[in-house]
């Protein structure tokens, strides 16, 4: 299996079914299956094959979820890049991972951004334009003598919708996801087919997921948080809602209580807001999940939520771009631990170790290590780096995660978040993680 048969499958198993609601549409799996194969067949004509990185440069939209699924079509390589990145950011990550294609909006019109970015990235063939209704895809201006710029909707008027051949096997790489990290520099995780797969099967499994999930995903599909809402939903064959942000937390909770959500996803900052809100006036009693990941939620916030949705199973858990998810508190120890972020997802382990290479017991703290099939491949074309945060395991053939985090494990094996390994600072001789003085405030 390799990613995108997560949309064939679904469009094969229940062809009408609404698979996506965003932008005041409602597309079923069979119409976004036919979407993508047009604009896959079109990037095939532009030389777009195997392994061949092509960026996202959009918002949350039906366009982006297209565009993910095509890329994989094609055989190449997907590379969503945060929509509010400025172009220095963008041409500095299409340049490190040689984007051979663009889909954009008509920013690329905005003081001759289209023609930098084919000037500046020598790689760049091709720049596939989404307008708004009301605007033409390209402007005249940053059109330039070889015709390097495509309309979106002349692609899905032109091109047949017949699913391109494919060559691809699971090792192949399905997408970079570049992050940040603490040194600051865009880094990109370079995920295989197997990795997506494995992770989202084992997500899957603790979360119960099922064809009935309906997801409301405000995250950014830049983000391996948000990207896994639309990847696991098109692998059960749900519906995901999908929003631009959690700005305006009232009107996420009218459309939970709209479409009946099922599962809503978010980070401290949503759940803070959560917390000070009156929610009597939503109804939100299909809600039958909550999840939290990207920082842990205070205690006293955990505690409140739970009063707020009785209903939900609350799952907070903690991952990292490099393996995308590590650990999950299930909701039944939630009351005992609210403080944890659990033990590690189904089909993994993790442990602690010190700065020698020595495991940890309970009590002690230390960095986490992650093994398992969803430790991603390494940092692209970063030898050194990830040579760093990518190990040798004690078996052959093995790489296991250095997280960079530090943790604390109970006499049950649930682990406690501590503090980024960079950010410990020693105070008379004592070691202080800044996270730990927080809490106290």
């Amino acid at each position: 299996m390799l990613v995108q048969d997560f949309l064939h499958h679904s469009a094969q198993r229940a062809p009408d079914k609404v698979a996506l609601i965003c932008d005041g549409q409602r597309l079923t799996y069979s119409q976004i299956d036919a979407m993508a194969n047009r604009l896959a067949n079109m990037l095939i004509t532009t030389g777009v094959g195997r392994g061949d990185r092509v960026a996202i440069y959009l918002h949350n939209c039906v366009e982006a979820v297209i565009g993910i699924f095509a890329i994989l079509k094609a055989g190449g390589v997907f590379v969503v890049v945060n929509s509010a990145s400025k172009p220095e950011k963008l041409t500095l990550i299409l340049k490190n991972c040689r984007a051979r294609a663009l889909i954009t909006d008509e920013r690329v019109s905005a003081e001759g951004l289209g023609k930098r970015l084919f000037a500046d990235v020598k790689f760049l063939r091709a720049m596939v334009v989404v307008a708004q209704a009301s605007k033409p895809a390209v402007s005249p201006a940053c059109k330039s003598a070889e015709e390097r710029y495509f309309d979106y909707a002349e692609i899905q008027a032109r091109y047949p919708a017949q699913r391109p051949e494919c060559r691809n096997i699971d090792l192949d790489l399905a997408c970079l996801i570049y992050t940040s990290g603490t040194t600051g520099e865009p880094k990109g995780v370079m995920c295989d087919h197997s990795n997506i797969i494995f992770v989202s099967d084992s997500v899957i499994e603790y979360l119960r997921n099922t064809s009935a999930d309906i997801v409301l995903n405000v995250l950014p599909l830049s983000f391996s948080y948000g990207l896994y809402q639309l990847l696991m939903v098109f692998r059960v064959g749900g519906t995901l809602v999908l929003e631009r942000s959690f700005a305006y937390p009232a009107s996420i909770l009218q459309r939970v209580a709209e479409e009946k959500v099922t599962g809503l996803p978010g980070v401290p900052t949503l759940f803070a807001m959560f917390v000070n809100m009156d929610l009597s006036p939503f109804d939100l009693s299909s809600l039958r999940y909550m999840t939290n990941a990207a920082a842990a939620l205070p205690t006293a916030h955990i505690k409140e939520l739970r009063k707020k949705f009785p209903k939900a199973a609350f799952y907070s858990m903690y991952g990292l771009t490099e393996t995308k998810r590590a650990l999950y508190l299930p909701p039944e120890l939630l009351e005992h631990k609210p403080g944890s972020v659990g033990i590690a997802i189904p089909g993994t382990e993790v442990w602690l170790e010190d700065e020698l290479g020595n495991r940890l017991g309970p009590g002690e703290v230390g960095e986490l290590v992650v093994r398992g099939r969803h430790v991603m491949r390494g940092y692209w074309e970063a030898p050194d780096l990830t040579a760093r945060r990518f190990r040798a395991d004690r078996l052959p053939g093995e790489r296991l995660c250095y997280t960079g985090d530090l943790f604390r494990m109970d006499q049950d094996g649930c682990m406690y978040f501590v503090s980024r390994k960079d950010d410990v600072i020693k105070v008379r001789g004592e070691k202080v993680a800044p996270a730990e003085v927080e809490n106290v405030l």
